[in-house]
């Protein structure tokens, strides 16, 4: 007991906590195994808001989206079992792509452990391989402990998502115990010695080249490593759907290394004599493959710089490996001083424009919608400040390759390639920038994982913008069934709803496009609907890619075969 603490039950205690690490906003689905927390927020609604949503697997991709917009942890609730098992998608795209999260899932009574009583779990369990942290909290005094140390966890280092189960009796019985400090998220520095060794392998370098994304960066940030770009003159590439970390329009921008790349931009990689890696993990979307570089001595000279110790030559052995933030990096590498000539300047030129040269490349001809003139549109009429948001198919190739991003956090999307991502995360997006226009891309398949989310939207104020590009079919996995097994498809055929009612019938605006001239007319009357509105975009099925037609890539894995 704490003398001057209120006495409090459990769930009172975890409100004041949330509130007290500035939690404003919890996404969830109510559940009875959490009543309490749930009344003790009744008395927090001032200044946390509840978001009401469909289904958890839509409520933890919105705290997720909302944990990469703030980086601050996203938060989510809901109940145990079945809750906490839809919920786990949201906490491995937390894990893949560093985002700071926390999810509470209400447990069952601790004196019924152990008995495999109705919709127990042990989390601990279940989520030891994708979460930073796991724990179960079995009496209401320690809630401010974890719970301070479940928001320190998410943000400190490699930033990531933690799960705290919650007993229902717990969360009922009494405490008199005092709030935790606000959190301090905790990041590595870089040494004197390590950037003064990185300036001296660029002053020697001939071929560099920077690659930026990861977590825990800022808007600071990014125009501090833009800073260092540009006085050095480096080419720069950015991770898979990282293309927000670095403006677009910058001279010294190569383009994405990611799905899709561009052949030339693959091989300036592979090329490089010194490669500065600022925040990815290097992993298996990024290095294509892991072809860019050797395993696990890489033929370029690589400098990694990451936030986790324990990512630092996990895969590959750098010749410099640099445990940092990437604020403090960034930071430090803008105050390097380059020299008089750099030796590189034309292969910069060269760089940047084989980016341009790539999105200006008009795709094979199919049917009557034009993907790439489609997001060519908005990239055209979209202000700098628009959030991009999608989640993961064929259709999203298209906008990484023909968008460009110039503000940071302008894109929301899963490096963990989850599908159903887009409209939980516009929604959310919205929800934190009512100001700003949201748009949301999303393929037929990927939006109905998570399209019952409309009504979240309609009920709370959101207004994004719903672009669903209709082909009737996974449009992902017939690509590869043609490549690897062509002319014998199973499985990936759909049958779609008229999207266009279904969203009418949540309250949304809604129209369908069927040819590349309708499109303007219907983005304009989606912006000016004030309310979330949705497009239907009619594709022929052959447009598969900004490369080959669908037969182009059936015909040639025939030919391979003869």
């Amino acid at each position: 007991m704490s003398a001057g603490a209120p006495v409090r039950t459990g769930g009172q205690i975890l409100a004041d906590q949330l509130a007290v690490h500035g939690v404003d906003r919890v996404f969830g689905v109510p559940g009875e195994s959490y009543l309490a927390t749930l009344d003790a927020l009744y008395d927090r609604r001032d200044r946390i808001q509840f978001v009401t949503c469909r289904h958890e697997a839509g409520a933890a991709n919105m705290a997720e989206a909302d944990g990469k917009l703030t980086g601050r942890p996203g938060v989510c609730m809901v109940t145990r079992g079945p809750g906490a098992c839809h919920a786990a998608i949201g906490v491995h795209t937390a894990q893949q792509d560093s985002t700071p999260m926390l999810l509470l899932i209400g447990q069952v009574e601790r004196g019924t452990r152990e008995r495999e009583s109705f919709q127990e779990i042990d989390y601990r369990r279940m989520f030891g391989t994708s979460a930073k942290w796991v724990a179960e909290i079995d009496t209401a005094d320690r809630v401010p402990e974890m719970v301070a140390h479940a928001f320190a966890t998410a943000t400190s280092g490699r930033p990531g998502p933690v799960v705290l189960a919650l007993p229902e009796d717990m969360l009922r019985e009494t405490a008199q115990v005092p709030d935790a400090r606000p959190y301090t998220p905790v990041q590595a520095y870089p040494g004197a010695a390590q950037m003064e060794e990185l300036r001296q392998r660029l002053v020697r370098a001939e071929r560099p080249f920077l690659l930026v994304g990861g977590s825990t960066w800022s808007a600071e940030a990014k125009a501090d490593v833009e800073a260092f770009a540009a006085a050095w003159d480096l080419p720069t590439g950015v991770s898979l759907r990282c293309q927000d970390f670095v403006s677009n329009d910058a001279p010294f921008y190569a383009g994405d290394v990611g799905i899709g790349i561009n052949p030339a931009l693959a091989e300036r990689v592979r090329d490089a004599d010194l490669l500065i890696v600022a925040g990815p993990r290097l992993g298996e979307m990024t290095t294509q493959g892991y072809s860019l570089v050797d395993i696990p001595v890489p033929r370029q000279t690589l400098v990694h710089i990451h936030p986790g110790a324990e990512e630092l030559g996990r895969v590959y052995q750098p010749a410099l490996a640099i445990n940092s933030g990437l604020g403090p990096f960034a930071a430090a590498a803008k105050a390097l001083a380059p020299p008089a000539v750099i030796p590189w300047r034309e292969r910069t030129r060269a760089a940047n424009a084989s980016y341009a040269a790539w999105q200006a490349l008009d795709p094979p001809p199919a049917g009557a919608l034009n993907m790439a003139e489609l997001v060519r549109h908005l990239r055209r009429e979209l202000p700098d400040d628009a959030i991009l948001c999608n989640g993961a198919g064929n259709y999203a190739t298209w906008f990484h390759r023909f968008f460009r991003w110039r503000r940071w956090k302008t894109q929301l999307a899963p490096t963990s390639g989850a599908m159903g991502y887009g409209v939980p995360a516009a929604i959310a997006a919205s929800l934190r920038h009512p100001d700003r226009v949201v748009v949301s891309a999303n393929g037929d398949g990927c939006f109905l994982m998570c399209g019952q989310e409309l009504a979240t939207a309609m009920q709370h104020g959101a207004k994004p913008i719903f672009l669903v590009v209709d082909n009737g079919m996974y449009g992902t996995i017939r690509m590869h069934q043609e490549r690897e097994y062509p002319a014998r498809t199973v499985g990936t055929a759909l049958v779609n709803p008229d999207f266009v009612a279904y969203a009418q019938a949540f309250g949304l605006h809604a129209e369908r496009v069927t040819a590349t001239a309708e499109f303007p007319d219907a983005f304009t009357r989606a912006l000016a609907a004030d309310k979330a509105s949705l497009i239907e975009l009619r594709l022929d099925p052959e447009a598969i890619t900004p490369r080959q037609t669908l037969s182009e890539i059936r015909d040639a894995a025939l030919a391979r075969r003869v």
